[in-house]
């Protein structure tokens, strides 16, 4: 029988290599956006704080100096907030773009190797036919070589 020779396998292999740089890069695109969503969760904690010390600066003794600075504190956070959205803004639609090149890459290699099936059933088919009219020929054969003897 012959050996099966897949002449795209080269692509196939580049199809693979490709999957899994975009699998690769969806997770970096993942853990970046998953740190920013931690960093975010962070300001806002520490905004929670600086609120719980701006409602303890004016129900105790009133120090107007501090409660300046918890309000500047409390304006700059914000500010912070605000940037880190926009991070995470961005950080989720690079993951959604990831994410998508992940899925052609995906959805292209499976495309190959469909036809690398179909080639090889093909090949089967001309295999089986090659080996039925071997038979076909070694069956005539002996059949006609008894024929002659009698």
């Amino acid at each position: 029988m012959a050996r099966f020779n897949y002449r795209m396998q080269n692509i196939l292999g580049l199809m693979e290599n490709f999957e899994e740089q975009a699998k690769q890069n969806f997770a970096d695109r993942r853990r970046i956006l998953s740190d920013e969503e931690e960093a975010l969760a962070v300001l806002n904690e520490k905004k929670d704080k600086l609120n719980e010390e701006a409602e303890r600066l004016r129900t105790g003794p009133i120090d107007v100096r501090k409660i300046k600075e918890n309000e500047y504190e409390k304006k700059y956070i914000d500010e912070e907030i605000k940037k880190q959205k926009v991070k995470v803004h961005v950080a989720s639609k690079n993951l959604e773009n990831a994410r998508l090149r992940m899925q052609d890459a995906i959805k292209n290699r499976k495309m190959h190797e469909k036809l690398r099936e179909n080639a090889f059933e093909q090949f089967m088919a001309e295999e089986a036919a090659k080996e039925t009219l071997e038979i076909d020929g070694l069956t005539s054969y002996v059949y006609g070589a008894g024929r002659k003897d009698r």
